[in-house]
């Protein structure tokens, strides 16, 4: 059997394959059907300071090879879910990241404190990306992850109360992922999450509106794994922490392509709305992947991609 065990900053876990964000509930929604111990780790569904209803229906949309979404972050507040939730995944040995987001500095360090003291977190991701918060969408106000700066500074507040793992999930709808991923390394982060969906709209010609409740939805499945494949490559090249790499991952031969990549592990998230086992089926593929092909340690993958002569981006 390989050795799959990979570190995200202060954080070991047993093999690279992590239930991401938003697709996999809390965790205890599957508990009975999914062995959460098996996996590297699963990221919560994101978290607010205060309980949020979310967007108006309908909220989802199939797309050729993919799904729009537009959940809006419904969620029962980061209280509930540290006095209530959490504590129902400690018996399932589970490796818990808390996803947050958070909407100014202060709120963004008073979230990480909580967290910070919870028994049974293992890390925290910072949510910068979100692309499907606002309802009235004609205007969008930029998202923190678009704007360096903006990063660093809520990375910043959170690193100085908590000296837990904590990753920096960033969006693919910038002009350049490598200044933001690298003000993200500088502020303190020890991964990188990439990354979010990409903005999308999908529009129902018969009634000249959006399919969606609101105008604009997040992207994600097969249909956007070119896409993320490039991104994650190119922000390992640009940066020395661990690069956690998703988007349309339904296979083991996805996840070895964002590991050829570069990135250190990789996140499973659409693919668990048609399967809530997918992320086990990945890593259970990925092993036989490894055996298949003499692999002994997970870094013989890792970046072990193979440029031919000519070849360019």
């Amino acid at each position: 059997m390989a050795d799959l065990l990979v570190r995200l900053g202060s954080l070991t876990l047993g093999n690279p394959v992590l239930a991401a964000a938003g697709t996999f509930g809390y965790g205890v929604e599957f508990a009975e059907r999914v062995r959460l111990s098996r996996l590297g780790a699963l990221v919560t569904k994101t978290l607010t300071r205060e309980p949020r209803a979310g967007n108006p229906p309908p909220r989802m949309v199939e797309t050729p090879s993919g799904m729009l979404n537009a959940v809006g972050l419904q969620n029962m507040g980061l209280a509930a879910f540290l006095s209530d939730t959490l504590p129902r995944l400690r018996p399932y040995g589970a490796t818990v990241i808390v996803s947050l987001l958070a909407d100014n500095l202060e709120e963004v360090a008073a979230m990480v404190q909580a967290v910070d003291r919870a028994d049974g977190a293992a890390g925290i991701e910072l949510n910068l990306s979100c692309p499907n918060l606002t309802r009235e969408a004609t205007v969008r106000p930029p998202l923190v992850a678009q704007d360096p700066e903006a990063t660093a500074r809520m990375v910043e507040a959170a690193r100085r109360v908590t000296r837990k793992p904590l990753f920096a999930k960033l969006t693919p709808d910038v002009t350049d992922l490598a200044p933001i991923a690298q003000a993200a390394e500088r502020a303190g982060a020890d991964a990188l999450t990439i990354s979010n969906t990409y903005t999308g709209m999908s529009l129902d010609p018969v009634s000249r509106a959006s399919r969606l409740g609101v105008l604009t939805g997040g992207l994600s499945g097969p249909a956007i794994r070119p896409l993320a494949v490039y991104r994650a490559w190119y922000t390992a090249q640009h940066v020395r922490v661990p690069v956690i790499g998703l988007g349309g991952i339904v296979r083991a031969e996805d996840a070895v392509e964002f590991l050829l990549a570069g990135a250190s592990a990789v996140a499973v998230g659409t693919a668990t709305f048609a399967d809530p086992r997918a992320p086990l089926r990945v890593l259970e593929g990925l092993e036989r992947y490894c055996r298949r092909h003499g692999i002994a340690r997970l870094g013989e993958l890792r970046g072990a991609l193979k440029i031919k002569i000519g070849d360019s981006h």
